[in-house]
């Protein structure tokens, strides 16, 4: 469960950080521009391989629907969706 726990919520942080790119300007404020400098590629890297880690741990258990895996999964997927139409 704790497993579960942190998937999901490093699939909430990286829809949160791509997602705040769009809405605010990252540069304006010189300390949010240096965070977002140094985080980037993390963030990219986890975009990428969340979706892919998400769905083995969700095959584990079965494909249950009531697992946070799931959820963690579609945030995954519709995040780099996102990413990926969006100008």
């Amino acid at each position: 469960m704790q497993k579960q726990k942190t998937i999901f919520l490093l699939s909430l942080l990286v829809a949160i950080f791509w997602n705040s790119t769009h809405l605010i300007n990252v540069y304006k404020i010189a300390a949010i521009g240096a965070l977002f400098e140094f985080l980037w590629l993390p963030m990219l890297i986890l975009l990428f391989t969340m979706p892919v880690i998400s769905f083995v741990l969700w095959r584990k258990v079965k494909f249950n629907f009531r697992s946070l895996l799931f959820y963690a999964h579609l945030i995954s997927i519709v995040t780099v969706a996102q990413m990926m139409l969006s100008k």
